[in-house]
């Protein structure tokens, strides 16, 4: 599988990305979208998200500061988006931490069509009703169920699973990924999941339109890869996790298709 061709669609398209995200993380996924050579906007007002999401090449949803009026934004926006054929990125942060959380993710998933489910996999195993556990917006455990569980998710939805962690996994229903780069400094700075998801929107914009749902998880293993080798160039560079958030900008600006194909540790599970 060549990913690096996507980091470079991405850098000669430059989509549109229509961020609904938490107050963490606008700048720092405005700048990672930036790096990568996106074009990112940060709409909230009732009044606008529609307009902005159907004229997006992609939406990106986090749910990770909730407010009723955050929740009616990304429900105008997501609707909007089915109408246009806009992907939309679905982040349920926290998700199972507070009965609030769940019901709002539960509730925008029946409302929405959503493209890319992405979550880290305690709140993953949360969502699909297994065992997981998370604090907060922090995962704790995964079930041992869970890569099954995106399968079946995936096949009866029509939407690629994403599961981050230690090893990444993409699933489009039929096949999964596992993606094994990265690194532990990525979890010593806010909103790193959070500007995957962003990134995640830039990639899958460039997807063409009418695409089957194999070349979008395409672009998701292409987005992660990407974000995660750049990981491991910055933290050769960091003393710690301030000059690492520094040093991972720089990397994904400076980052060569060439390299997401050279340092890609990507194969698929067993079925």
């Amino acid at each position: 599988m060549k990913l690096g061709i996507w980091l470079d669609a991405v850098r000669h398209e430059r989509p549109l990305v229509h961020n609904i995200t938490n107050l963490v993380v606008n700048n720092i996924a405005a700048n990672a979208l930036l790096c990568v050579g996106a074009s990112p906007v940060m709409a909230y007002a009732h009044e606008e998200v529609g307009e902005m999401a159907g004229i997006a090449k992609a939406l990106s949803l986090n749910m990770g500061t909730l407010t009723p009026e955050v929740v009616t934004s990304m429900r105008i926006a997501g609707r909007a988006a089915n109408a246009a054929g806009v992907p939309i990125v679905f982040d349920p942060v926290g998700v199972g931490a507070t009965g609030y959380r769940t019901q709002v993710a539960t509730d925008l998933l029946r409302a929405v069509d959503v493209s890319i489910l992405r979550a880290n996999a305690g709140e993953m195993s949360v969502l699909l009703g297994l065992a997981g556990q998370v604090k907060g917006v922090d995962a704790l455990q995964a079930d041992e169920a869970l890569p099954a569980a995106m399968k079946h998710y995936a096949l009866s939805s029509g939407t690629v699973v994403v599961a981050t962690g230690p090893v990444d996994l993409v699933t489009d229903g039929h096949t999964t990924w596992q993606l094994s780069n990265g690194h532990p400094l990525l979890a010593a700075i806010t909103g790193s999941g959070c500007m995957l998801t962003a990134l995640l929107g830039a990639f899958v914009g460039v997807v063409p339109k009418e695409s089957p749902l194999s070349t979008y998880a395409e672009a998701c293993v292409a987005a992660i890869t990407s974000y995660n080798v750049a990981a491991e160039q910055a933290a050769q560079k960091a003393d710690g996790p301030g000059t690492f958030q520094a040093a991972l900008f720089d990397c994904l600006y400076d980052l060569e298709s060439g390299a997401v194909d050279a340092a890609a540790n990507v194969e698929v599970a067993p079925a």
